[in-house]
């Protein structure tokens, strides 16, 4: 990761605490420099302690090598994520270590949100509770009264709503970034969260707009990611590489979130996570859920559940499966001899006050 201006800034601890933890403070490699912006810093792992602790840019048992507790202790779910970006292979720029803060607490929130959140799948149907309304033209806003945050957290986490509302896999990630990005808002930047709250009381951004607006991308299938790099917080698409049973609306791939220690978003079933295998295995086995009425395609989802189990419970079977998932995604339209993994994961741009780089225009007076 690449820091510009004094390393103070970060949160209570500031960012000399996170690189001075003894678990990994000897292996932090630093860097200065001065380039066309200015002053810089780089920091990242040495080779050998990546070796040791990520195998392959493999992000998914840092947690457990370093005797970390993210699921328990917040401020080790952030020093997972703060190394898991140490480990990065493409270089993260952060214009002040308080943005980097900020990264960071906005990935934890990700994560910590997601979690929560249980959903009913459904891409024909969406419902949501009543301090919402909606329009073809302007999709789901807010009703007067209503504020941003608690609207969002009654819509995701059925322990506040007492139901489940119908989402896509797509849709819930939207609202599951919305949620962090207002939380940190809220507590960094005030006047950004009452423009972002009044966009949503007259226009939702959602689909390729929202990812213009609020993302940015790293790795490209010209320059992929390693296939088990993750950072929690992370956005990212396994794909469906049976050009079949992608043609059932909702099944064309799976949008989830890494949530760190090798698990990912599951909003359908509370309390059961994917991991890397069970998330692959059940895209593999999609293509047997496949029916048809007609012209009609559809899933037997009761169908998939069973191979899935079947194969989980078979370890050649899951080594045989994984041979082909775990592959790199063809490219768009294309259906060869990829698999479901995606090249590029995404994440929230800056936030903060004077480094701010969210594309909304009605948002820009606000820093």
């Amino acid at each position: 990761m690449r820091i510009r201006g004094p390393l103070t800034g970060a949160g209570a601890d500031g960012l000399p605490a996170w690189l001075s933890d003894g678990r990994w403070a000897a292996d932090v490699e630093e860097t200065r420099g001065i380039d066309a912006q200015g002053a810089y810093r780089d920091f990242r792992l040495a080779r050998d302690a990546a070796g040791r602790w990520a195998p392959g840019g493999d992000t998914t048992e840092i947690a457990r090598a370093l005797a970390l507790d993210p699921q328990a202790r917040e401020p080790d779910l952030e020093k997972e994520i703060f190394v898991a970006l140490l480990l990065s292979p493409v270089r993260f720029d952060f214009p002040s270590a308080a943005e980097l803060a900020a990264a960071v607490r906005v990935r934890r929130r990700i994560v910590q949100a997601a979690r929560r959140t249980v959903l009913a799948f459904d891409t024909e149907q969406a419902e949501r509770p009543d301090c919402w309304s909606w329009t073809e033209e302007t999709g789901f806003i807010l009703k007067p009264g209503h504020e941003l945050v608690p609207s969002l957290e009654r819509t995701l986490w059925p322990d506040l709503s007492g139901r489940l509302f119908s989402f896509s896999c797509y849709r819930a990630t939207e609202y599951v970034l919305l949620l962090a990005l207002a939380q940190e808002l809220a507590e960094s930047h005030p006047s950004a969260l009452g423009a972002l709250q009044c966009q949503w009381r007259t226009k939702a951004i959602q689909s390729g707009a929202f990812h213009d607006v609020f993302l940015r991308e790293y790795g490209s299938l010209q320059a992929p990611l390693p296939p088990r790099y993750y950072v929690p917080g992370d956005r990212l698409w396994f794909r469906n590489p049976d050009a079949a049973s992608a043609e059932v609306e909702g099944y064309e791939g799976s949008w989830v979130f890494y949530l760190g220690s090798g698990r990912f978003t599951n909003f359908w079933k509370p309390g059961q996570p994917y991991t890397l295998v069970s998330k692959c295995v059940e895209l593999h086995h999609w293509r047997d859920g496949l029916r048809r009425d007609g012209a009609r395609a559809w899933m037997d989802e009761s169908v998939v559940e069973a191979r899935v189990a079947e194969s989980l419970a078979d370890p050649a079977a899951t080594s045989r499966i994984l041979a082909r998932m775990m592959r790199l995604r063809d490219p768009g339209g294309v259906y060869a001899e990829g698999g479901c993994i995606d090249a590029s994961r995404e994440a929230l741009r800056c936030l903060l006050p004077g480094t701010w780089d969210l594309g909304l225009p009605s948002l820009a007076a606000a820093v």
